[in-house]
């Protein structure tokens, strides 16, 4: 079966069959990439928040650290300096 277009040229019904076909796929095959574009924009995000989330936990421990550190020397400054009177006076 052909059918006549406006410009004279006849077209049969398979090819145009064909054509609805292809583009069918080619609509399916966008719409799988633009899923998987999707999916992995989403890890990368879920990566970014992971890795930030990592690097604020290192440094609260750096400064946790730090700070321990600090008091614990302090504490022994100020021992020291009363034990050094202490034995200083005998």
């Amino acid at each position: 079966m052909s059918t006549m277009t406006e410009n004279g040229t006849t077209t049969s019904a398979t090819a145009d069959q064909a054509d609805v076909d292809q583009l069918t796929q080619r609509l399916s095959d966008l719409e799988k990439a633009q899923a998987v574009q999707a999916a992995t924009h989403a890890g990368s995000e879920a990566t970014q928040a992971a890795t930030l989330s990592g690097a604020q936990a290192t440094q609260a421990a750096a400064h946790a650290g730090t700070w321990a550190t600090m008091a614990a020397g302090a504490i022994a400054l100020v021992v020291g300096m009363f034990l050094g009177v202490t034995i200083t006076k005998r």
